[in-house]
């Protein structure tokens, strides 16, 4: 399996405290997810995360229903945390969601390492379609944040 890696970073004026305060309740992740993927977060879900937190989710990924869940493997209040995928979609789903104080605001920085699986015929999905999607969802993900902040 060929391993990818997708980073992503958004500047906040808002202070770490708060912001990660914000991503670290599983619900919210309902907020930043684009309508088309029908995400949901299944009961029973903690409202805060923390190292071993266990997260259901439910999702559509064009039209196809899937089920997603994570496992929170380190949880750093107010700097990091770290989910991976133990059931889903893909090979390998590792989501390191860090949060850095920088000047009056936070810096937030999503480093994803992901692969598909299937040998040559995932790469061809990833090349295909899932690459694009990765990067329709996190730049919605970008939209809902400053909205969600502004």
């Amino acid at each position: 399996m060929k391993e990818h890696l997708l980073i992503r970073e958004q500047y906040l004026r808002q202070p770490v405290a708060k912001v990660f305060a914000f991503f670290s309740e599983a619900r919210n992740l309902e907020r930043l997810t684009p309508s088309w993927l029908r995400f949901e977060v299944l009961e029973p879900a903690p409202t805060e995360i923390a190292q071993g937190t266990l997260i259901d989710y439910r999702l559509r990924v064009h039209g196809i229903p899937l089920k997603w869940t994570s496992e929170i493997e380190t949880f750093e209040p107010g700097v990091r945390f770290i989910d991976r995928q133990l059931h889903g979609p893909y090979a390998l789903w590792h989501h390191t969601h860090e949060f850095l104080a920088l000047g009056e605001g936070t810096l937030i920085r999503d480093t994803v390492r992901y692969g598909i699986g299937f040998g040559p015929f995932g790469e061809l999905a990833r090349i295909a379609q899932v690459q694009r999607d990765l990067d329709n969802i996190f730049d919605s993900r970008r939209r809902a944040v400053e909205e969600i902040f502004a």
